[in-house]
């Protein structure tokens, strides 16, 4: 120890460690980024969100055992609320890391799903009763065995969506 320290050990009357035992502990370095050029940016987001969520359970894991040997030692409740808080918070990045696979599979279903039809809800038909009318009946007519037969008058798109 330095002469500083042993003065200050003298002058609040505490006994200077000889052999002091200091634990020295690996620390990982930050997961370094890459980036394939190949995949496409949600596998390339994915994948280091992905690095990222398990580099933060890692070191919550480290910071939990830290925090429990503390409330251990000083038997303080507060030490103990700390670690709880804690551990809830690398619970819910454990969640965020669940929740990212749900999120990469739903992006990846939705090219699939744009071949699909889509249902048209609220419509909107500008035209008199009389025309509607007229138009629900011709298309009635039109059909045949389960057919519709497709001719320019039975083309009802420039009514139905006319919002002038």
């Amino acid at each position: 120890m330095s002469n500083i320290e042993d003065k200050v050990n003298e002058i609040l009357g505490l006994d200077t460690p000889k052999n002091e035992v200091v634990e020295k502990k690996e620390f990982k370095a930050p997961v370094p980024r890459k980036e394939d050029k190949e995949s496409p940016d949600i596998d390339n987001d994915y994948k280091y969100s992905r690095e990222n969520y398990y580099n933060l359970i890692e070191r919550g894991q480290e910071a939990i055992d830290g925090i429990l040997d503390i409330a251990k030692e000083g038997q303080h409740p507060r030490a103990y609320e700390v670690a709880g808080q804690l551990i809830g918070q690398v619970a819910g990045t454990v969640d965020k890391l669940q929740d990212l696979q749900k999120k990469l599979k739903d992006l990846k279903a939705l090219p699939e799903k744009k071949g699909t039809s889509q249902n048209i809800k609220n419509a909107l038909f500008v035209g008199s009763a009389k025309e509607l009318q007229a138009m629900l009946n011709k298309k009635d007519d039109d059909v045949i065995e389960g057919k519709t037969e497709n001719t320019e008058e039975t083309n009802i798109s420039d009514k139905w969506f006319n919002f002038y």
